[in-house]
């Protein structure tokens, strides 16, 4: 989750802080409105210190997206 905040402030401009908040609200909001077993497996998603096929910390949570969207690896 550090990445995304600090994908936040990078590109807004916000401080750590402001944006850490923002990015804890929005995770909440996604887990409350995504399916039970969707909304489950975000937790581990963006769980601190593990990794993806990607090796970023947010465990693979932007490849999945970038596949979602249509990017291709």
């Amino acid at each position: 989750m550090e990445e995304i905040i600090k994908m936040v402030v990078a590109k807004t401009g916000m401080s750590e802080s402001m944006a850490k908040m923002a990015v804890e609200i929005v995770v909440t909001q996604l887990k409350k409105r995504l399916p039970e077993g969707v909304g489950s497996q975000l937790d581990s998603f963006l769980g601190e210190g593990k990794s993806g096929k990607s090796g970023n910390p947010l465990g693979g949570l932007m490849d999945n997206l970038g596949g979602m969207l249509g990017k291709k690896k």
